[in-house]
Formats: structure tokens, C-alpha cells, sequence
């Protein structure tokens, strides 16, 4: 139950933190932080927490990453509804927070505005059709995956492995935030797109299936390439 909450909580932070810079921070056209900052708000929410419950339950907040970590022997595959379960509420939970301070300003609509949820085709912030979408959320979330096993790794310095994590995280959303608004984590996704409701959720299959199925390929070349080094 403590490895649960720990998610919960993990992924809770990585929505109000990460989120919370695209709705509120990145609102404003001479105050705001851009892509830039939004995507190292991503990268800061998972290197603290990385720091805070790595070492509880192993700081995964994201399906993809645990589904990964199943697919190379990491992770027990026993364990991983629950660890899903975890992370899509404190998920939601963090989007809730999200929604009831931006609720606050008269005239706001998550619906209207998109409440930073991911999307493809006329919702991808640079109009990329839903292949584009999904080569890129794959190939990324693969990435990832790969440098999350290599950070972590009993042969790998572990001191640095919450800002390699971290870093590579915000890598991936200088890179995709034009094309997806960057999920490469089926939680994230879902969070926001329960609150903006509507083409959010309708788009939500593609924000699980490549970003799992990235996640999966990635820890599966980690393995080979780990066991070929071996």
C-alpha cells in the first residue's frame, strides 16, 4: 500500500506540477514560460520526486514506464494494475486541484481551452495528423524507457539517475510538446482529458497505445542491448 500512495502521490506532483506550467504559467503571451519552461517543469516534477520515492516504490508515475519495466523483468507483472490504477488517480486527483483553481477566473472553460490535454489532427498544437502523433509518441516514450533502465541500472552510478530521468523527460518535451502537446504517459493524458471531456477523451486511445507500446520496446532493447555488453 506504501509503494500505491507513493504513486499516487508521484503522479499527483507530475500533473499539478507539469500541467499546471502549461495552463497557468504558459497563459501568458509576456510572462509566460513557453515550451521551454513547460517542458522543464516536467522534467523538475520527476527528478524531485525520483529524489523523494525512488527508493519506496521506485518513482515510475507513468503506465508506460511501469509496463517497460515489466516487459524487461524489472518490475514484478503482479504488481502492475495496481501501480496503473495508482497513477491514473493521483493523476486525476492532480488535474482536479488544476481545475478548481483555474475554475476560479470567470469565463473559464477546460473544454474551451484545451486544459492541456494531448491530441491529434486539429488538436495537435502544429496540426500533425494521428500518425505523426503516434510514430513520435512511440519512438519517444521507447527512448525514455531506455535511458530509465540504463539511469538505474546496479552498474550505473545511481546518484545522477534522478536527473538523467529527469532531463531526458524534459528532452522529450522540447521535442514533442509542437506535435502532441507531449503525453508519453497514458496518466498525464487521461488526467486532463476527464476535465476537458469531449474530442480530449475521443483522442485518449492513441495517449495509452503508443506510449505503452514504446514504453515496452524500449525496456525490451535495453535488455538486449544489456545482455549482448554482457
Amino acid at each position: 500500500m506504501g509503494k500505491l500512495l507513493a504513486e499516487a502521490i508521484g503522479t499527483f506532483w507530475l500533473v499539478l506540477g507539469g500541467c499546471g506550467s502549461a495552463v497557468f504559467a504558459a497563459a501568458y503571451p509576456d510572462l509566460g514560460i513557453g515550451f521551454a519552461g513547460v517542458s522543464l517543469a516536467f522534467g523538475l516534477t520527476v527528478l524531485s520526486m525520483a529524489v523523494a520515492i525512488g527508493h519506496i516504490s521506485g518513482c515510475h508515475l507513468n503506465p508506460a514506464v511501469t509496463a517497460g519495466l515489466v516487459a524487461s523483468g524489472r518490475f514484478p507483472a503482479k504488481d502492475l494494475i495496481g501501480y496503473w490504477i495508482a497513477q491514473v488517480v493521483g493523476g486525476i486527483a492532480g488535474a482536479g486541484v488544476l481545475y478548481l483553481v483555474a475554475k476560479g477566473l470567470p469565463g473559464f472553460s477546460a473544454a474551451d481551452s484545451g486544459f492541456a490535454s494531448n491530441g491529434f489532427a486539429d488538436h495537435s498544437p502544429g496540426g500533425y495528423p494521428w500518425e505523426s502523433c503516434f510514430i513520435i509518441e512511440a519512438v519517444l516514450t521507447a527512448v525514455f524507457l531506455f535511458v530509465i533502465h540504463g539511469a538505474t541500472d546496479k552498474k550505473a552510478g545511481s546518484v545522477i539517475a534522478p536527473i538523467a530521468i529527469g532531463l531526458c523527460l524534459t528532452l522529450i518535451h522540447l521535442v514533442s510538446i509542437p506535435v502532441t502537446n507531449t503525453s508519453v504517459n497514458p496518466a498525464r493524458s487521461t488526467a486532463t482529458a476527464v476535465f476537458a471531456g469531449g474530442w480530449a477523451l475521443q483522442q485518449l486511445w492513441l495517449f495509452w497505445v503508443a506510449p505503452i507500446v514504446g514504453g515496452i520496446v524500449g525496456g525490451l532493447v535495453y535488455k538486449a542491448v544489456d545482455e549482448c555488453a554482457d
